[in-house]
């Protein structure tokens, strides 16, 4: 009899692991709680296409997603399309896609332009990331371009995002940022992102219908309730609709909900362990608009009046064709969840939004609104501070059988689809290799009322 695997969670960390143990010939029941696959890649409708709830793209050299889109014989779904990047500051616009719009960004002198420039390419000149473990991301950035850089171009954004938690965060969570922006250009040094026809959804139902091919099972509307555990071995997980035996068990949820479900079963200093690394949450309003608000992708905002750390036109990469003439905009704010912003209603949340982007386009009216959407995120970016590293829990838990595959695990990069299939894979090999020993004793899954 094959071995059985349980998956919790159908982002697309779990969703490669599955698809990986599938591969392995074993088989796999993946338990989502939420009614569809995709997880923060998420999608819902706007004029009969699906849309992410929280914007999305690739960098070309996001080696790990591009390599299973291939596998899986989706490559001609793969688009790339230069960008346009900006950002505001001072009331002003400014284009900043290539190396000739930084020697033209006037609010730095020309020879800290030409400090701005050469930071991407010594970020990727390091070659030993711990070596920035020590350092917040202000004192290097200040180190490598000089204060007034950091002033004018990092500071806003750090503090945009990270709000109070910015002096903690580790120089290494910026270096990846810069790598990562600098090796995703044409020759010319323009900026080229890729997306999936579609919309990320369609590649997380193309993953669940190859996992359903391989025969395994996907419970959408399904939330894992409970671990069931003899002696010190994970045999199974409970959900309100009875328990699934298992061989073995992958979790891929944010940390302190792995820790709810082992906490009668672990010591509790290691539950508590498991809530060191804290998060951040996030609202994103998606706003349906009958006009464009310009020709900017990618509109970093370095105000500290602007309460949204970025405004992401997803119709400067997506043509508006795709939404039928709509024109999308992602307005992003990262937050903790005990903020008052987090709690507000939808209507509320469009109220307090519409004021800011008025003032950065006076031209804005509410009349160009065709439909609005408010998505929130509990646990949507993992606070990346100095010595990240120990904090990191290993991929096997105390629990014999128990694993754990989150977003906060991935490091020195940073959290997203393409390094969340490297590390659902991975983990997927490990596991394989345990229940596939020749002295387990697998058993077929079972439900048990």
């Amino acid at each position: 009899m094959r071995p059985h695997v349980v998956v919790i969670g159908a982002g697309f960390t779990g969703l490669a692991a599955a698809y990986q143990l599938t591969s392995l010939g074993i088989r796999v029941t993946v338990l989502e709680a939420d009614a569809e696959v995709g997880g923060l890649a998420g999608c819902f409708e706007v004029n009969g296409e699906r849309l992410e709830k929280f914007y999305h793209h690739w960098f070309v050299n996001d080696a790990h997603i591009l390599q299973l889109i291939n596998e899986l014989g989706s490559a001609d779904n793969i688009v790339h399309r230069p960008t346009r990047t900006g950002m505001y500051f001072s009331n002003n616009f400014f284009k900043l896609s290539s190396p000739l719009d930084v020697l033209r960004f006037k609010p730095l002198s020309y020879v800290d332009r030409i400090r701005l420039g050469a930071m991407v390419l010594r970020a990727r000149a390091v070659k030993d990331w711990r070596a920035l473990e020590s350092l917040t991301a202000q004192q290097w950035l200040s180190q490598l371009g000089g204060d007034a850089v950091y002033k004018v171009m990092w500071e806003p954004l750090l503090r945009g995002k990270f709000g109070a938690h910015a002096p903690e965060i580790s120089a290494v969570w910026f270096w990846n940022k810069l790598k990562l922006r600098g090796g995703s250009r044409d020759g010319r040094g323009n900026e080229v992102l890729a997306y999936y026809r579609g919309g990320f959804a369609a590649l997380a139902r193309r993953m669940a219908a190859e996992i359903a091919a391989k025969g395994g099972e996907i419970r959408t509307g399904t939330a894992a309730r409970a671990l069931m555990v003899e002696g010190n071995r994970v045999t199974g997980v409970k959900t309100d609709q009875g328990v699934i035996d298992a061989d073995a068990v992958i979790a891929t949820p944010a940390l302190p909900i792995i820790a709810d479900l082992v906490s009668p079963h672990v010591p509790a200093a290691y539950a508590e362990r498991l809530c060191k690394i804290q998060y951040l949450a996030n609202i994103c309003v998606v706003l349906e608009l009958d006009r464009s608000l310009s020709k900017t992708y990618w509109l970093n905002v370095n105000d500290p009046g602007f309460p949204f750390v970025g405004v992401i036109e997803h119709t400067n990469f997506e043509p508006a064709e795709t939404y039928g003439g709509r024109h999308i905009v992602y307005l992003s704010k990262y937050l903790a969840e005990t903020d008052s912003l987090y709690t507000m209603s939808d209507a509320e949340m469009l109220e307090y939004a519409l004021p800011h982007l008025q003032r950065m386009f006076p031209d804005f009216a509410r009349s160009w609104i065709l439909a609005f959407h408010v998505w929130h995120a509990r646990y949507a970016q993992p606070i990346v501070t100095r010595g990240y590293r120990h904090l990191i829990p290993d991929a096997q838990s105390p629990l014999d059988g128990f694993y754990i595959a989150s977003m906060a695990q991935i490091y020195p990069e940073d959290r997203g689809t393409n390094y969340a299939v490297r590390e659902g894979r991975a983990i997927a090999r490990k596991v394989g290799e345990q229940v596939l020993r020749p002295q387990s004793v697998p058993h077929e899954p079972a439900l048990r009322a």
